[in-house]
């Protein structure tokens, strides 16, 4: 029998606790919980969970979970992170969802690796580990005896595909239809990001650009446009621009495009030919592309995800 290991510690989220147990006790794998101090945990939610193993459990398993962290600056203990170093030196394959990516980097499993975590702190995780590979973008990364996946939801879609692995497609997809969700993400498909514009100075030339560029994201707006109305060269704009946004022109405005088309199919009904040119990617074949190239969905498959709609 495959032998799964789940770590669990004070304030963990139940959701993301659950999410390993639910998917690996599904397909009939032995599924131990485990934590440094066992007893009763206090969880996210308020209440208790009752926890009878210690990381003893660590040294018997083919496949342990980290299933998050309670914060990106705290540091889990030395015995936390020792006992996953013997974990993996000994053959067995570690996982980290969510910010349990954060306790596969400090143990230092993540060196020289691609790796994942929530968008949200993915600056966080590449400024604490530049060592690190960091793929902000992707649901997870499988790098063989280590994996790591994006948060939340994307831990299911990282656990199925473990799974599939250990059990084969057809048990996985039986398990996907009893949990009811997608049998398979890839894990390159993009996480759902939201890029807010950056906070700017009253009176701010080009912050004042940026939010006039927003109201014409339907037009053709060409870095020349962007120069001449924040009364700039053309370099000095670049320059000031990316040290503000972090990216180009071309960039932002393809993502703030994006962005706005993403926000249409949400709310509205409007057929995706309406929503490329209001986005201002000109026709639905151009905003079929920039979607497939930067979200791995099409836009009809995301206004069904977004909005339940057949």
């Amino acid at each position: 029998m495959i032998r799964i290991a789940v770590v669990a510690f004070d304030h963990v989220s139940p959701f993301h606790l659950s999410v390993p147990c639910i998917v690996f006790q599904a397909a009939g794998c032995s599924v131990r919980v485990c934590a440094e101090q066992p007893g009763v945990l206090a969880a996210s939610a308020g209440f208790g969970i009752a926890v009878d193993d210690g990381l003893a459990a660590l040294d018997e398993a083919d496949l342990i979970v980290v299933p998050s962290w309670r914060g990106v600056d705290e540091v889990p203990s030395p015995v936390l992170l020792d006992a996953l170093r013997r974990a993996h030196a000994r053959g067995a394959r570690l996982v980290g969802l969510c910010l349990g990516a954060f306790v596969l980097a400090h143990a230092g499993l993540l060196d020289g690796r691609p790796a994942t975590t929530h968008w949200g702190c993915s600056n966080e995780f590449a400024a604490a580990f530049p060592q690190v590979r960091m793929q902000p973008a992707v649901l997870y990364v499988d790098d063989g005896s280590v994996v790591t996946s994006a948060g939340t939801a994307a831990g299911i879609d990282c656990c199925l595909h473990l799974l599939r692995g250990l059990v084969g497609a057809e048990r996985t997809n039986q398990v996907a239809r009893f949990l009811v969700v997608p049998p398979y993400r890839q894990g390159g498909q993009a996480q759902y990001i939201e890029w807010p514009l950056p906070a700017s100075r009253a009176g701010d030339r080009l912050g004042e650009t940026l939010q006039w560029a927003l109201a014409r994201l339907d037009q053709p707006l060409r870095l020349d446009d962007l120069a001449a109305h924040a009364a700039m060269s053309r370099r000095t704009f670049t320059r000031r621009f990316r040290a503000l946004t972090g990216s180009t022109v071309g960039a932002w405005l393809l993502h703030q495009r994006l962005g706005q088309a993403q926000r249409l199919l949400e709310q509205s009904d409007a057929p995706i030919e309406q929503v490329a040119e209001a986005a201002g990617f000109g026709s639905a074949i151009s905003l079929r592309q920039h979607f497939a190239a930067t979200l791995g969905v099409s836009p009809s498959a995301y206004r069904r995800t977004f909005r339940g709609q057949s």
